[in-house]
């Protein structure tokens, strides 16, 4: 079937936010909604989504900055970015937002939504799983995996895989090893898929800093993006 998308606004607090929807046209189809990285929504998360929407799913590339905003330099991203990650509260709120606009639509089964995200995105992913939004799981590729500072305590209900480089320096391994206690400690059902030799950013074909550590690496992009869709496949059919 042929993938069309269409923008979707949604306003959360008085402040409007746009995503991106794909989808083959079907009606009530599991659906995974796409957190961004630090820029804000961009061509990455808008192709991820229209991959997803090709496997058969409803797919929602979300936003989580306003409409139009979108970061450019590494300057303008830690902008963006810094104030939402240091006050989860306001970055919840933003995020349920959009999953309520997701679940709105004709092509989204509400009792069947996914949530998956890229770097900051992948923090966004994993906070919803950490606060038990009404998702059946989360995934998360080079994520920001860093627990915020009031953590749950009751179970993590949706399941949970991240994909992550050893050599990531915004995920170090003791904070893989962190991230793994966090939830064995909450009983989540998770995974933590850990690629040698590989940085943060490794999905994306633009990323390239050294400094930084971002670098894009072909394999493990491939070999992650087939884990994710077997991970859809378990949950959704």
């Amino acid at each position: 079937m042929a993938i069309t998308t269409r923008t979707i606004e949604y306003t959360v607090n008085g402040k409007v936010f746009e995503g991106l929807l794909a989808t083959d046209g079907r009606s009530s189809r599991p659906s995974v909604m796409i957190c961004h990285a630090w820029g804000g929504r961009k061509e990455h998360e808008e192709e991820t989504a229209k991959r997803v929407a090709e496997l058969g799913y409803t797919a929602f590339a979300a936003d989580v900055y306003g409409k139009d905003v979108r970061g450019e330099t590494i300057e303008e991203n830690q902008a963006l970015m810094t104030p939402l990650v240091e006050d989860r509260d306001e970055l919840q709120e933003r995020l349920r937002g959009a999953l309520n606009a997701l679940c709105e639509q004709a092509e989204t089964d509400e009792n069947n939504v996914s949530v998956t995200g890229f770097c900051f995105g992948g923090l966004c992913a994993l906070d919803m799983a950490r606060t038990n939004a009404p998702v059946i799981g989360v995934s998360a590729f080079h994520a920001v995996i860093g627990k915020p500072g009031k953590p749950g305590s009751d179970d993590i209900l949706p399941k949970v895989m991240c994909f992550q480089g050893f050599d990531d320096p915004m995920a170090d391994p003791d904070a893989l090893v962190s991230f793994g206690k966090e939830m064995t400690d909450r009983n989540a059902d998770w995974q933590l898929h850990v690629f040698g030799g590989v940085s943060h950013a490794f999905t994306n074909p633009d990323a390239s800093n050294d400094e930084l550590g971002l670098k894009y690496n072909k394999q493990a992009s491939e070999r992650s993006w087939e884990m994710f869709k077997s991970y859809l496949w378990e949950m959704f059919e």
